[in-house]
């Protein structure tokens, strides 16, 4: 604006026109809003902060599962025919030996009195070749009988022991049929399920009622590839009980299925517990922390305090002292959904800022809102939804120079924080324009006075 009026000025240093002194005096005032404009104080940003923690050895993972009974077995009769009684129903309890249902045993009766009266028949008949072969033998001795003739007896009385045995046996499996006609319990337990009614006709091995025997409970859980893997037969698994979590037990790694669910894509896992409690009843709903083999150790922040300068992960540490800023890079151990495990660069105790570094350079001066977010949460339980997808091996990032840096993007839980920290006061970027505008809007204002 100054050259332009130098421009129009006469020799001799005279303006051409009355509009070239108008000009002037703007181009006068302008340099001055402009030299106001940089000597204005840079606005202080307010910013939550987070305190770094210990990350404590490792990560864990929390699912939730069931009890179930160690062993359950399906009741069935061994021989088909229609089911005239079931004595028991779903949560009875049942005793060794006790009939918990009955089939109609009319044919298997008819058989037992069929094989009775063959095995009457056959002893009859070997009495008869007893009796003649004590006839024969003395007079066998003194002539009157021949040899072929006594023989014939022998082998006569041989075929009627043997049809006698045979009877026997019939009449010990029609026996046998008639006893498959009770269903008897070989062990004490709870009854869980019925499969079949009074009237129904069955075949033989249909299940009848499913029995949950006494003794040992399992916690059963479904583990996601990423905690299949990372466990073993040796893994203890704190389970408590949801409703109650004074309510505990430790258990073991019982058994694992080979193969995963077709639909959620996870692997069932059976936890042994060790002296379970009277209040982990069948079906009850529990919950497994399992510690993963492997975890980080070192500290832990948020992540949504992770972003990069040249290249590298860094965070933004603030001086409590002074309430100012600084951009320091780190070494990154680990990533999880919603925390960075980090290994140098570092302190227990520091603060990094997790909201409110949309526009934060290197020695900013900045306001604390709100409490110091407590990261020790994470260091105790990184929890893991068994019906969720795994987490991904590294959250993304974003780039930033030396001299400032933008926040790495959020998964919807950290979003969840910083609509908290704008209750508080923290706004994004639209925000921290509009307070540069109302800043230099002031600055103008006094510099027009």
């Amino acid at each position: 604006m100054a050259q332009w009026c130098r421009s129009r000025c006469l020799p001799g240093g005279r303006l051409r026109s009355p509009l070239l002194a108008l000009c002037s005096a703007l181009a006068l005032a302008a340099c001055e809003l402009e030299q106001a404009a940089e000597t204005a104080p840079e606005p202080i940003r307010p910013v939550r902060v987070a305190e770094v923690s210990e990350a404590g050895g490792g990560e864990q993972a929390t699912l939730t599962g069931s009890i179930e009974a160690e062993d359950s077995i399906n009741l069935a009769f061994r021989v088909g025919g229609q089911l005239i009684e079931r004595s028991v129903n779903v949560g009875d309890r049942v005793q060794a030996g006790q009939v918990v249902a009955r089939l109609d045993a009319q044919t298997q009766r008819n058989a037992v009195d069929a094989a009775r009266a063959e095995v009457a028949a056959a002893m009859a008949r070997l009495v008869e070749a007893r009796n003649t072969i004590a006839r024969y033998e003395p007079m066998l001795a003194r002539g009157f009988v021949a040899r072929q003739q006594f023989d014939r007896a022998v082998e006569t009385r041989n075929a009627a022991e043997a049809q006698l045995e045979a009877a026997e046996a019939q009449l010990r499996t029609a026996e046998n049929q008639l006893s498959f006609t009770k269903l008897v319990a070989d062990a004490s337990g709870t009854v869980t399920t019925r499969g079949a009614e009074p009237g129904e006709v069955l075949g033989a091995g249909q299940m009848v009622v499913q029995l949950a025997r006494e003794g040992g409970r399992d916690a059963v859980f479904d583990f996601p590839p990423r905690v299949k893997d990372a466990i073993s037969a040796d893994t203890l698994i704190e389970v408590v009980s949801s409703t109650d979590s004074t309510i505990s037990a430790t258990g073991r790694v019982r058994e694992v299925s080979p193969q995963a669910d077709p639909v959620t894509r996870t692997f069932e896992v059976r936890v042994g517990l060790a002296s379970p409690p009277t209040a982990f009843r069948l079906g009850s709903t529990v919950i497994g922390t399992v510690p993963l083999s492997g975890g980080a150790e070192g500290l832990i922040i948020p992540a949504a305090a992770l972003t990069r300068a040249d290249g590298q992960p860094a965070v933004w540490v603030v001086d409590p002292a002074e309430q100012r800023v600084d951009l320091r890079n780190i070494d990154v151990l680990g990533y999880e959904l919603d925390a960075v495990y980090v290994g140098h660069g570092l302190k227990a105790g520091e603060l990094v800022v997790t909201a409110g570094v949309q526009s934060l350079r290197p020695n900013q001066q900045v306001r604390l809102l709100g409490d110091v977010e407590d990261t020790s949460i994470w260091a105790s339980v990184v929890s893991i939804v068994a019906a969720a997808s795994e987490a991904s091996d590294m959250p993304p990032e974003t780039e930033a120079d030396e001299t400032s840096a933008e926040p790495m993007d959020q998964t919807p839980e950290d979003t969840t924080d910083d609509d908290r920290a704008d209750e508080d006061g923290v706004q994004d970027d639209g925000a921290d324009r509009a307070v540069d505008l109302s800043v230099q809007a002031e600055t103008e204002e006094e510099a027009q006075e």
